[in-house]
């Protein structure tokens, strides 16, 4: 069950170039909010901004009632996002979507995400039950990373990769988990968010391997709720496919039932 609500902010940072966190008060979406769901964010009431962001939910803790969103600077609605202070209020629909599936049935799991793809990996490693969990992250460089102690913290593995080379693994986070893989690792599930190509090689490589696996997909939304189908996706039928909404039917889907596509 979702709600449109009106809450406070809490606090609010910037984490690297272009990347800024904010915290919000709501019980409801701290309480009811499962790893992999989002929230609809009105960023304000200008011209233009009639549509609402669609923003991950990256932490939320019960105990506070806070809850975290974060996001990169792309247009006009997070440029006015990011200006946001303490106290200011926002207007909100959430949680939406589907969820990962925590179910406590895996022994060793991995998350895997590249560049803003992070954000709901964070929350799904404080929230699920497995005897280890492994996290690889991607980025471009090392003035990109962010949430790195979090994630360290949250996981008992913690592998990065920057394309540069200049922290971590030198190359692709794929290339990073298959190369884990190659080395005896194995996996009961693997969980995954960031760009399509990187998504299709994680799906490749996973049902190549038989291990399971979910993706949630990033995608431009109109409503967030279903109604505009302009977040349109293929996914899997038994007579071959039809068209599923990210909103909807995701953004979490089991590899197996998505067919990714350059957007």
């Amino acid at each position: 069950m979702s709600k449109i609500l009106k809450e406070k902010i809490a606090y609010a940072e910037k984490m690297a170039p272009l990347v800024y966190r904010i915290g919000i008060e709501s019980e409801f979406i701290s309480r009811e909010a499962k790893p992999g769901q989002f929230v609809a964010v009105k960023c304000g009431e200008e011209t233009g901004l009639v549509l609402r962001r669609p923003l991950s939910i990256c932490l939320a803790d019960k105990n506070s009632g806070i809850f975290d969103i974060a996001f990169m600077l792309r247009g006009k609605g997070t440029a006015i996002l990011s200006q946001k202070r303490p106290g200011d209020m926002l207007d909100i629909i959430g949680p939406l979507g589907t969820s990962f599936d925590i179910s406590g049935t895996y022994g060793r799991i991995a998350v895997v995400g590249g560049g803003i793809g992070i954000f709901p990996l964070l929350f799904l490693l404080n929230e699920v039950k497995a005897s280890e969990k492994a996290a690889f992250l991607g980025f471009r460089d090392k003035n990109g990373i962010i949430f790195e102690e979090n994630f360290r913290d949250a996981s008992d593995r913690f592998l990065i990769s920057t394309e540069d080379g200049s922290a971590g693994f030198k190359g692709l986070v794929t290339d990073l988990l298959e190369k884990d893989m190659q080395n005896g690792n194995k996996y009961d599930i693997i969980y995954a968010c960031g760009p399509v190509p990187m998504l299709k090689k994680i799906k490749d490589f996973a049902e190549n391997n038989g291990v399971k696996c979910q993706v949630s997909l990033e995608q431009r939304m109109g409503c967030g709720i279903g109604a505009c189908r302009g977040c349109a996706c293929k996914v899997k039928t038994a007579g071959g496919w039809e068209y599923g909404r990210v909103c909807k039917d995701g953004p979490v889907f089991w590899s197996w039932d998505i067919i990714l596509e350059d957007w």
